[in-house]
């Protein structure tokens, strides 16, 4: 019988974990596991063994888990939950010959070739250059960015801090709105506007401009008032996915990104027919000199629900994954 390993991707509230074969990317016994329910993540770990039958002599020897916070140190600190771990300690008590941590992003970048063609929705045609480098972006809690590159053996991940770069306002609106984010943050990263949080900031920014009172206190409940004909809701999500148009064509021709941009995350295939109405396509490929580069360039929005778990098995035995 083959041999599994144990993978995972771990956010703030959900550990997602699920099984593979040796050699294969075919997901087994998916589960998802609430983190306020575990004092720490070995006993996650072994509670999700113990629930699918995987547990003492048939334990998984290997594991690749992501994380959504920085896991370059032997500790690592889960960002947005009470979760606080040593790699070593971890593969130890596991009992792990193997035992690799890497960032969730860069988990949902080494998940893209994974993919099948229906998980993928199209949002600019294009051709994709089979040897070149691939763009993986997407808001959610943050705005992650990544690079992956096809290297003559494996995929080749290039984490970033992509979502910290500078807000560059491209029309009159926009000056404003980053006078207004200015007094509140001084610089102001595209982050502060492509994330959950940022959608609903922008919505305050809107309002405040146009001298009302916000009515809404979440991401969640500006999108709903934009579906129920909300003309400022409206006018903050379109002005969201302009923005992120603008942000990711800049970045494509960073990277050089003519194996095409992948849209993660949770938020963006809630919006596919905002997409498809707003500026996004008109913003990443109006890039003046370079417009017909861009134009060129396909981008997809990731319709899957387990990329990032698609990517932590791939990293397993990547060699240009440590």
């Amino acid at each position: 019988m083959l041999e599994t390993a144990l993978i995972g991707d771990i956010g703030g509230t959900n550990a997602r974990f699920a099984l593979v074969k040796q050699g294969s990317f075919e997901l087994e016994h998916i589960l998802i596991l609430r983190c306020a329910d575990y004092l720490r993540l070995e006993d996650a770990i072994r509670d999700y063994l113990k629930r699918v039958g995987a547990a003492g002599a048939l334990a998984p020897q290997e594991a690749c888990l992501a994380f959504a916070c920085p896991v370059h140190d032997d500790e690592v600190s889960m960002t947005n939950n009470a979760w606080r771990f040593s790699k070593r300690r971890v593969k130890d008590a596991l009992g792990l010959s193997l035992f690799k941590v890497i960032n969730d992003f860069t988990a949902q970048a080494l998940g893209v070739p994974h993919l099948l063609a229906d998980e993928l929705i199209s949002i600019n045609t294009g051709t994709s250059e089979p040897h070149r480098a691939r763009l993986i972006i997407g808001p959610g809690t943050g705005l992650g960015v990544a690079g992956l590159f096809p290297g003559q053996n494996n995929w080749i991940p290039l984490p970033t801090e992509g979502g910290h770069v500078t807000f560059a306002p491209t029309d009159d609106r926009e000056r404003e709105l980053l006078g207004y984010f200015q007094e509140k943050y001084g610089r102001v990263s595209v982050e502060r506007l492509l994330c959950g949080q940022g959608l609903l900031d922008l919505y305050r920014a809107h309002a405040d401009l146009a001298a009302q009172a916000p009515r809404y206190n979440s991401a969640a409940e500006v999108t709903g008032a934009a579906r129920a004909g909300d003309a400022l809701a409206e006018e903050v999500l379109l002005r969201f996915l302009k923005i992120l148009g603008d942000v990711c064509g800049d970045a494509a021709l960073m990277i050089g990104a003519h194996g095409g941009i992948y849209l993660c995350g949770g938020i963006l295939p809630r919006l596919i027919d905002w997409l498809q109405r707003s500026r996004f396509r008109e913003a990443f490929t109006d890039k003046g000199r370079m417009s017909a580069y861009n134009e060129r360039i396909p981008v997809w929005v990731v319709n899957a629900p387990w990329t990032g778990l698609l990517g932590a098995a791939e990293a397993l035995h990547n060699k240009e994954v440590e």
